[in-house]
């Protein structure tokens, strides 16, 4: 006798296509598919979200949603949407019945002014991350002279006994990922600074440092002490600066967006013109730009136009009786901060 099936829930659902689960999910890891069928959560809900509150809500490192969202463009289901400064600004569904694979969009990693540039998938490296254990094995490195420090220091730090899923854990960052009692101490630290004393995030966040060729508690910091806002990445990259900021670059940023009060959008029209003019010593040169256009009032980029005006007007009355030839050095868009500092005052 056949059974009708129904149900007393009222509530909206999320609609996941049959080619979806036939043809896609099956190649897809756990994260993959959770971040795939939240973002179809939220497109059905018209509601925002972004890579920080997706990390947060799966336990994933954010080194971990940008990587399943590149691999769902590279598929052809997404498509990753970025603004003129390389920040992700947008995920776009694509028709799952209309694409394949062979007909994905290019791969294109995250710009690193906006989100961390991983390896792709078949370059990085590979650990056995469902390694087991067995209870021999646990029980020795609990009890070994130096690895019982590690049990020890963990249980320390997070304020309760370990579980056996737990140590299983820790013994993979020890054994698998090579991890010395030094900077699995300084994993912990760092994991329990940001809230996050789950081992399953501890353990993502040691494999993606082995994938990155951190060794060190050293090395470890260095990229800790990279974890700026993001518009200090998108100023910098500007600059022709890829490299992991030090502090004094990061600092000189945040005075332009903080103190100066500029929006990003002036900030790269000062990086801009900085890059054309100069080579060397660029951080110094665009901030006497922002200097300048903060004493002139600078508000918004359209503001702009009207200082270069009030500039060049200026140093066209001065130069009046120059030849037209020499005249011609200074039709252009780098200034001379002493004189313009004076046109300003005036």
């Amino acid at each position: 006798m056949n059974l009708n099936v129904t149900s007393e829930d009222k509530a909206e659902a999320t609609v996941v296509s049959n080619l979806f689960i036939d043809e896609y999910m099956k190649d897809a890891n756990d994260a993959q598919i959770k971040i795939y069928l939240y973002l179809l959560r939220m497109m059905s809900a018209g509601l925002p979200t972004d890579v920080s509150k997706i990390a947060d809500l799966f336990n994933h490192t954010e080194r971990e949603v940008v990587r399943s969202l590149e691999y769902w463009q590279k598929r052809g289901l997404l498509s990753l949407e970025y603004n003129h400064s390389g920040q992700l600004t947008g995920i776009r569904f694509r028709q799952i019945d209309s694409v394949s694979t062979a007909e994905a969009p290019a791969y294109r990693p995250a710009p690193q002014a906006a989100l961390k540039v991983v390896p792709d998938d078949e370059s990085a490296l590979r650990f056995n991350e469902n390694i087991s254990y067995t209870r021999d094995q646990l029980k020795a490195f609990k009890e070994n002279g130096e690895t019982s420090q590690i049990v020890f220091v963990a249980e320390q730090y997070l304020k309760r006994t370990l579980t056996t899923s737990d140590i299983q854990a820790l013994y993979f960052i020890y054994d698998e990922l090579k991890f010395t009692c030094e900077m699995t101490d300084y994993l912990l630290q760092y994991c329990l600074d940001r809230g996050k004393d789950n081992f399953s995030y501890i353990k993502k966040v040691a494999i993606n440092w082995a994938q990155s060729g951190i060794t060190t508690p050293k090395q470890a910091k260095e990229l800790a002490g990279a974890h700026y806002e993001k518009y200090v990445y998108t100023a910098l990259k500007a600059l022709g600066k890829s490299n992991i900021p030090q502090q004094p670059e990061a600092d000189m940023v945040t005075k332009w967006y903080k103190e100066y009060g500029f929006d990003l959008d002036i900030i790269l029209e000062a990086c801009k013109r900085t890059v054309i003019a100069t080579d060397s010593h660029r951080l110094e040169y665009c901030d006497k730009i922002l200097l300048a256009w903060k004493k002139a009032g600078v508000h918004h980029v359209k503001d702009i136009a009207a200082v270069d005006a009030a500039f060049k007007g200026n140093r066209a009355k001065e130069t009046a009786s120059r030849a037209s030839g020499t005249f011609g050095q200074f039709d252009r868009h780098d200034y001379d901060f002493a004189e313009l500092e004076k046109i300003l005052s005036n």
